[in-house]
């Protein structure tokens, strides 16, 4: 599959990523593996998800996705072949401060991310959405420290 540069990184894509926000809610693992090993033997390596996945199901607490995705990474030791996008902002739980683009939220939830994708790196990490209450210039420091 051709693969593209994601701007002026070195990471090289697949045209096609793949969302993982049904990982633990309509696929289970079982299915979801099945899922990741057809994309990537079809020449997918871009894979995308969130810690939000999926805490919108009253059992789940959110980061189900990735640590489906992280299960399967550490299985099939195919880190180093797939590109990892997560995401951060969107409401964790019910304390009032699991949310939003803070320096510390950001943090706290990258070291989260990490443990539960089994790795020591994320490849693409982004805001999943605006966070109109932190200064736009702690969120881009925050994120400049991970890099």
């Amino acid at each position: 599959m051709l693969e593209r540069k994601i701007g002026r990184t070195d990471l090289s894509v697949s045209p096609l990523c793949f969302g993982g926000n049904v990982f633990g809610w309509t696929a289970d693992e079982k299915r979801s593996f099945e899922v990741l090993d057809a994309y990537v033997e079809g020449g997918g390596n871009f894979i995308d998800t969130a810690d939000v996945y999926s805490t919108w199901l009253p059992s789940h607490v959110g980061g189900e996705s990735e640590s489906i995705l992280g299960k399967w990474i550490s299985e099939r030791n195919n880190r180093s072949k797939v590109v990892i996008a997560t995401k951060v902002g969107s409401k964790m739980g019910t304390a009032p401060n699991a949310q939003g683009l803070s320096r510390r939220y950001i943090i706290e939830e990258v070291e989260a991310s990490l443990r539960r994708l089994q790795t020591d790196y994320i490849d693409l990490y982004q805001a999943h959405r605006d966070d109109t209450d932190t200064p736009l210039e702690e969120t881009m420091a925050a994120f400049d420290q991970l890099v």
